[in-house]
């Protein structure tokens, strides 16, 4: 009987090595299934997954409650497993180089608890290279035991999409690879184990970390072009969100859209990939100005918010912007590297006050992170300006007139007497008096309602 019988059949267990938005719906898909530990750092997370609270939102309260993971802060516990996965950041430094420490970490915690005839597997983004030649000796060095007769290693890309409701875990193809043939195989069939629709065998280590690097910089590319459009587009006064609808009506038209590229996936893996080039003796082209690009993009919005202003005749040092939105994607409490906080700090090197709006994201992380306090919408009055950064289901119910009433002299606008009136000038020299910039990043609302009810309308 080889460990996935084991495991199967409950004489042995799971365990998952980090419990994020990443990790921590790993285990309770595999709970379902097999015995699973979960094992975090993180004594505070530990105590709240305890009490049934999912800080993460990526499964609910319910599931946390109703789970057989056995939450543990204590590394003894991963001794009772033979199974490891190993699911924490990898972010990059302040130079944009990879920062492997808590890879590092995470590999030293285990290797002081790793036991003879383990498995190890991490989903980590990393560069090709990293499991065998990084963490392997880790492992050694920690646990006195020797890879390959002790213990095997495989590699399977984690693709969960934070807050994405519909590619989950079990409805993703799964890459998972082996240091060896018989190590692939039980492997495979451990993920099989959740995994509805899959698995597909990489044929190394190498191939499988590559994989999952250039997935991220791809994306980070297309949306990098599409920035790139909008800001062509908006130079021209054409709307971006307009062509590339016209522009979607082809079969092979590639359907991304420009943004905030932020995150700890897209915003940061591929600065993985080019460093490990540059080691290589090659200097990447296409990948690096793709993340500039995007890397200018909260610098950019602010520009264009303080211009729109201008246009507006608002004063900008002194003015009061609000910003709805923080985390670095919709729907989701994530705050991790979220290019919103570049908006706000290039806004307060003009001078400007900006209060942020956001029920989703997760507070003590953004407080921790950059010490901002979000407040409620009842606290947004006598605005100058308000940006729309992040597309969140609880600002869908907010309609234009609601926003108009946020602004230092709007008032709200019946839209039915206003299309009676629309065509005479005092109408006209109204709307244009009561001007309030509204930047709508991702297009959330109507470009010609707003122009009419008198909103100064900018969107990428």
């Amino acid at each position: 009987m080889n460990l996935y019988d084991r495991i199967k059949n409950r004489q042995e267990k799971i365990s998952l090595i980090g419990l994020g938005y990443v990790g921590m719906p790993i285990a309770v898909a595999f709970a379902k299934k097999v015995d699973v530990i979960g094992f975090d750092v993180n004594r505070e997370k530990i105590e709240q997954y305890k009490k049934g609270i999912d800080p993460t939102k990526e499964v609910g309260n319910d599931v946390i409650q109703n789970t057989t993971v056995e939450f543990t802060y204590e590394e003894s516990m991963l001794r009772d497993s033979k199974f490891h996965i190993v699911a924490v950041p990898t972010p990059v430094k302040d130079d944009r180089t990879p920062d492997l420490t808590p890879l590092e970490s995470a590999s030293r915690t285990l290797g002081r608890n790793l036991t003879k005839n383990s498995i190890v597997v991490y989903e980590s983004t990393v560069y090709p290279g990293v499991t065998e030649d990084i963490c392997v000796p880790i492992l050694e060095k920690e646990s006195g035991l020797k890879c390959g007769v002790d213990f095997k290693v495989g590699y399977s890309p984690e693709r969960i999409n934070p807050g994405d409701q519909e590619h989950r875990l079990e409805s993703i193809i799964k890459v998972v690879s082996g240091m060896d043939e018989e190590t692939l195989d039980i492997v495979a069939k451990v993920y099989e184990l959740v995994v509805d629709v899959g698995v597909y065998k990489a044929e190394s280590i190498k191939v499988a970390e590559a994989a999952k690097v250039i997935e991220n910089a791809q994306r980070d590319i297309n949306i990098a072009f599409m920035n790139e459009l909008s800001i062509i587009f908006n130079k021209m006064g054409i709307d971006t969100k307009a062509v590339l609808e016209a522009a979607g009506t082809k079969w092979n038209f590639l359907k991304f859209f420009p943004g905030l590229v932020g995150g700890h996936c897209i915003g940061v893996d591929p600065y993985y990939l080019t460093y490990k080039a540059e080691q290589m003796g090659y200097y990447s082209q296409i990948i690096l100005s793709g993340r500039k690009i995007n890397d200018d993009m909260g610098k950019y919005v602010a520009e264009s918010t303080v211009k729109n202003m201008i246009k507006a005749n608002k004063q900008v040092n002194g003015a009061k912007v609000a910003i709805f939105g923080i985390t670095f994607k919709e729907n989701c409490p994530d705050v991790r590297n979220t290019k919103v906080v570049d908006v706000i700090k290039e806004l307060e090197e003009y001078g400007v006050t900006v209060k942020v709006v956001d029920p989703v994201a997760d507070k003590e992380d953004l407080w921790q992170e950059y010490r901002i306090n979000p407040c409620g919408v009842d606290e947004i009055k006598e605005m100058d300006a308000i940006i729309f950064a992040v597309p969140h289901e609880e600002f869908k119910d907010l309609n234009l007139n609601d926003i108009k009433l946020m602004y230092g002299s709007a008032e709200p606008i019946d839209l039915e007497v206003m299309n009676e009136v629309a065509a005479t000038s005092e109408f006209e020299a109204e709307i244009q008096r009561d001007s309030c910039v509204l930047m709508d990043i991702k297009g959330m609302f109507d470009r010609k309602e707003a122009e009419q009810i008198g909103f100064k309308y900018w969107r990428l």
